[in-house]
């Protein structure tokens, strides 16, 4: 398994609305060969791009994701809340988002993001869209039963588990889900930690990295990649 060094995070990072479609687009033509979104369940099963339990923060609805079918949330405003020139960008549905990352040829790292109680659906039924429709991809999650679902359900698509700082238990949470790769946040990195992954194999992911001389000291230490909301810093032969 191999990452692109640059990742574009949900979707476009801070340079369009988060999880969105158009995020995929400008990525790609940032030259960018990796993007990363978040998959959750609404009402009716179905996995849409969202980040937030609740609408309200980027679209213009009310509620919780997982009490309203994905139809509705389709209609929703989902982009003047970033800017007005993205006003009616709608959510899209995780297989949108896939589709379109094969027509563009991007690397998806697809983060598990279950609604309350709804861990091991949402990992079962993220893990299914993603193997019907296949691509480049790779499916990540904070929730150790949500990737242990995704295992379950997917075996062969590769996992990464999501962590802020790097546990003592680490190795085992690995082994548990059949994980070949952690993530974790850049500004709780430490050194024995991180070198413990390395020698143990595994590959080594960061979040969320927004200044290319951080990027560049992580990449100096065995950090095979970072997410990013400024995909615009790099030039595309650097991703």
């Amino acid at each position: 398994m191999k990452y692109p060094r640059i990742i574009a995070h949900r979707c476009g990072g801070a340079l369009t609305p988060e999880n969105s479609l158009a995020g995929l687009r400008l990525a790609a033509r940032l030259g960018c060969r990796g993007v990363e979104f978040d998959a959750m369940l609404a009402a009716d099963g179905v996995p849409v791009l969202m980040h937030d339990e609740t609408l309200e923060r980027t679209t213009s609805g009310r509620g919780g994701v997982a009490d309203i079918d994905s139809e509705h949330i389709a209609r929703l405003d989902a982009g003047s809340r970033h800017h007005p020139a993205f006003a009616r960008e709608p959510v899209p549905t995780l297989d949108q988002a896939l589709r379109l990352c094969a027509e563009l040829d991007l690397w998806a790292n697809v983060e598990i993001k279950p609604s309350t109680e709804q861990e091991v659906e949402t990992g079962r039924v993220v893990a299914r869209h993603a193997a019907e429709i296949g691509g480049q991809l790779l499916l990540s999650s904070f929730s150790l039963a949500a990737l242990c679902a995704a295992a379950d359900q997917a075996p062969q698509l590769p996992r990464a588990l999501v962590v802020e700082t790097i546990p003592g238990d680490w190795r085992e949470r690995m082994a548990e889900s059949g994980a070949q790769a952690l993530h974790c946040a850049a500004q709780s990195l430490k050194a024995g930690a991180h070198s413990a992954v390395l020698d143990a194999g595994f590959l080594l992911a960061c979040y969320t990295v927004n200044r290319r001389e951080e990027a560049e000291r992580l990449f100096g230490i065995g950090v095979a990649a970072v997410f990013t909301d400024r995909p615009d810093l790099w030039r595309p032969s650097e991703m």
